[in-house]
Parts: C-alpha cells; structure tokens; sequence
C-alpha cells in the first residue's frame, strides 16, 4: 500500500504483510498440498500468499504468449534471470530476519513458480522500464512482495493492483480511477506510478533505499519518526536498526531474500521458472472506446485473456475518455490492428435503441444498461438530465451477456456474494447516512464481514442504492443445527474442508482466531482439548478445520 507524506496529515496506517515466518497457517500432513491449490479455492490463511495479506478475487488464466511453442531450451538459455541477476546491487546481510524469509521462500518452491508465472507477461517490461529510470533492478521483485504479481489482488487496506496503490497515493502518482477504470490495476499506469514514488521516496530518504523500501510499505512518516528516535538515543539509524511495525520489519527482508534467492539459485537447490528476455507484449493505440469482447475476438484472444492482460478496465468496454491503449501479445497485434482498420465507429460498440417510458430518468436507464449518465448524454447530444416519454435514445451496451465479462468488477463482485455462506442471505439496499458499523449492528453481523461478503475494503464509501449481501445467523433450532453442522464439514453442499495448523500469533484469542476462520469457539477447544479460559500462548500450535470456500 503506497502513502504520502502531506502539509497537515500524515497518513500512518500501512500495509499489513504477514511475514512468512511468524504466524502462518500450515497444512497437516495428512492433508492436500495447499501450495499446490488453487488461490481461488484456498482461504488466505491457507495459501503461502497470507505473506503478504491480499485478495486475489479472480483465477489465473494460464495462455500462450507466443504463436510457436515453447522451446525450452532456447528459453533457458536467453531467460530474464541472467540480465536481472547481472545488475543486482544491494547488499544481502546476515541478518535473522532476512534468513527466515529466505529459508520460507526456499521451502516453497511451487509458490515461486505460480508468482513467476504471474510474473511472465509483465517483467520483462518492469526490467526495462527500471533501466530506463536508472532505477535498482532490485524493485522488480517489490510487486511479489506486495501482491504476488497479481494485477486483481487487493488489500482490506483499500490498496489494489500489482503495486498495491490506495486510492488517493494511485491517483496522486497518475493513476486515473472512475466507474470505467482504475489505473492501480492497469500495469503500464501503475508501474510508471511506483517508478515516480519511489524515486519520491529514496530522495525523501537521502538516497537510502532500505528505508525508501520500507517507506513504501508503513508511510515515509513513520519512517522518519522512527530515524529520529534514534537519533535523540544515539543509535544507529540504518533500516535494520529502526523500531518499525513487524509487517515493515519483514517487508525489506522479503524482498532482499528473493534477490539472494535470484543471485544464486543453485546454492538452494533451486531452479527459476524460465522467462523469455524479451518483449512477449505490445501496447496498441485502439483510438477510442472499444468493447473488451469485440477487441478479444480481433486478437484471437479469449475475453478472459485480454481482460487478464488489461485488468485496469472495469466494466466491459475501454473508458470513452481514454487511456486508448490495450496491451497485447506480440504476435497478435497485425492481426488485430488490420481487423480493427476494418471496424466502423458504430461498431466499436453494440447499440440498443430505447423507447422512453413514462417515469424514466437518465439514472434508472443508465442502470438498466450497465452504462454512465454522461455516456447517454454525450451519444444523444442531451444537455442537461431532461428526457421526454415516447422519444428513443440510443444506448452504447455490451457485445456480450455481461456475465462473458468475467473480470469486470462488477463480476467479481457478483462471484463473491454469490459464494454461499452460513446462515440466512439477505439484501440491504443503502441508504442515506448509512455505514458499514450502523448496518453491521443492525443485522448482528461483524462490519469487516459485510466487505468481505460484498468484496470490498471496510474503509470503502458505501453508494446510494449500492446492493449488499448480508449473512445472518438464524435463531431457529433446526437452523442453528445446520450452522453448527455447517461449522465441522457435515452435510453441508459446496464445503471444501481443510485441516490447517494454526500458529498462534501475539494478540490471539479464542475469539479472534474463531472469527478469522469463521469456526466456533467450542470446536477450537474441542479439536485441541482445550479450555477457553486459559490464554493462549504466541508460537503455540492449534489444530483446526477449515471450510475455505467462505474463507477466500
């Protein structure tokens, strides 16, 4: 998550990686791989990516960058690493904290390898765009840190994207956020964005990346603050030396471990996943507005491809007002341009002529259409939001039924409150004055609950006649019976069943653990043989059994 140090507030609150070493949920032997799993069906308790405490609310789409096969030994020999591990500079110190993060990432080699994977399309342009800035090679590494090198992850914080940018930080670095696109997730936007902050903050730090580093993840102001502790005591004030947050204590030594990991991959007995040193994406200039369906069959691409590779749309057509831009793979770019060459301007877009009816409004027929007010006012020439009842206005909609569209966010929110849960559904329409606490106490349901339900951050602005789903627990013995049957795997439709070890973390409790987890308190005693009444202790290991389809 990305912060700016302003004239009166310095905002503090950071984002929250896990580190690896302390406090991760670990699989029971007697169960499946959870590394293997995939980060769709697997709570983030379970998934090696709790490290770094995100969400990733789509699948993966694994597709040819390439119009031959692979050869994988050209590959290997003119893979990325080499160039990277050429121009790696910063130090790698013996240091505790950076050893357990190594030694995580070295036990975890099929986390690497899904990372890397997510990484193919993207690196070789961050590389190049580093050189080009004179930038440490080093920073390649951060969007694993920060979102395992995925372009859809978000953070409970409100950060989102590759970068993990908030909001305001996204936009004050360039990064362009409306009902048609967010730029956090658009990779070239949001990499240039960290390029710039970045740079913000090694000179806001005198050139010391260590601390710019760990700036970058809890806010230059507490960074500083905490240099200038050590100064009034006389201590050192190097990274390593500072009284930071645990998450930004881990965060730097993440990063360095990967470069060590990079830099001598055969001395831990590892092999990197091979990817080309090469540009396997071009940006195309497409003009204006284009439906994402229309531009995936130009490319010979699957929908969920070109949106995967251009993840920063969120609805299903570019924004009219631009960025113009798709990424794509190289190979199907003369084809796409030439079938783009062939597309009218009427046809870059579906249509549906509409018949006003009597009561309509702008709002109510741009809903209808999945559309924007402005977008209606501008095609029919309309000022103002004055319609007439008999009179037809013409409506930019989808090429496809909006469920084709399975990246959009209004699919990905519509995946997540459809994924059942416990208890009775029910649908709360907000309205004006209402927040996430004063519905939480309305409905007896925790407020973080409510975001996760409806896939979004706690810290969001909620929207007037904005939907929510919302789980209640029933009251009914039979109900209360199946909740409970619900909690331990039994009879109930849809559960995946994990058995987890959880490792108890400073701060515990029996609630807080049975909340994370969504068990009961009973079950952990039960599981564990133990009493609720004594405290739990940090480092001690409990047993649990997880139902992560409700977890993720």
């Amino acid at each position: 998550m990305k912060y700016l140090l302003l004239p009166v507030v310095v905002l503090l609150a950071g984002c929250q990686s896990l580190s690896q070493s302390d406090g991760n949920a670990i699989t029971d032997n007697s169960d499946s791989q959870v590394e293997t799993a995939h980060p769709v069906e697997i709570n983030q308790a379970l998934l090696a990516d709790e490290s770094i405490d995100v969400i990733h609310p789509v699948a993966d789409v694994d597709f040819s960058l390439n119009n031959t096969l692979k050869d994988q030994k050209a590959i290997d020999e003119n893979n990325i690493w080499p160039r990277i591990r050429s121009q790696l500079t910063f130090d790698i110190p013996n240091q505790k904290r950076l050893v357990s993060q190594r030694n995580w990432y070295v036990k975890h080699p099929s986390y690497l390898k899904r990372v890397a994977k997510r990484a193919e399309p993207f690196l070789y342009y961050i590389v190049q765009e580093l050189e080009k800035n004179d930038m440490p090679i080093e920073l390649a590494f951060l969007p694993i840190v920060e979102s395992a090198f995925d372009p859809f992850a978000y953070s409970h914080g409100r950060a989102s994207g590759m970068w993990q940018f908030v909001p305001g930080t996204g936009e004050r670095f360039g990064m362009k956020q409306n009902w048609w696109y967010d730029g956090r997730r658009d990779v070239v936007a949001s990499t240039e964005g960290a390029i710039k902050y970045l740079k913000y903050l090694h000179k806001f730090f005198d050139g010391d990346w260590m601390l710019a580093l760990a700036a970058y993840n809890s806010g230059e102001g507490r960074v500083r603050n905490a240099v200038r502790k050590n100064k009034r005591l006389g201590k050192p004030t190097d990274f390593w030396s500072l009284d930071l947050p645990k998450e930004t204590r881990a965060y730097v030594p993440k990063l360095l471990a990967l470069a060590d990991i990079v830099k001598r991959p055969e001395d831990f007995n590892l092999s990197l996943y091979s990817i080309d040193n090469k540009s396997v994406l071009s940006q195309v200039d497409i003009k204006s507005q284009l439906d994402l369906a229309k531009a995936a069959t130009l490319a010979g691409l699957s929908l969920a491809e070109l949106q995967r590779l251009n993840p920063g749309f969120n609805r299903w057509a570019t924004d009219p007002d631009g960025p113009h831009r798709l990424l794509l793979p190289s190979h199907t770019v003369e084809k796409f341009e030439l079938g783009l060459s062939k597309l009218s301007k009427k046809d870059r877009l579906a249509w549906q002529r509409y018949k006003i009816k009597s009561g309509d409004n702008l709002g109510l027929i741009a809903n209808k259409f999945n559309t924007r007010v402005d977008l209606i006012q501008q095609v029919n020439n309309i000022k103002g939001n004055q319609i007439r009842a008999g009179k037809h206005l013409l409506i930019p909609v989808a090429a496809k039924s909006l469920d084709s569209y399975v990246f959009s966010q209004e699919q990905r929110i519509a995946k997540k409150q459809n994924r059942p849960q416990k208890g009775r559904k029910l649908v709360h329409t907000v309205k004006s004055g209402d927040n996430l606490w004063d519905i939480g106490r309305k409905y007896k349901v925790n407020s973080k609950s409510i975001a996760k339900w409806n896939g979004f951050a706690p810290r969001d602005t909620l929207k007037l006649g904005q939907k929510l789903v919302i789980w209640q627990k029933s009251d009914t013995k039979s109900n209360k019976s199946n909740f409970a049957n619900s909690k331990t795997g039994n009879n109930v439709e849809n559960a995946i069943m994990r058995n987890i070890t959880y490792k108890v973390r400073r701060g515990d409790s029996f609630a807080r653990i049975a909340d994370k987890f969504n068990v009961r308190i009973s079950d952990i005693e039960r599981w564990n043989n133990l009493d609720r009444k004594k405290y739990l202790q940090p480092g001690q290991r409990l047993k649990l059994s997880v139902d992560v389809t409700n977890n993720i």
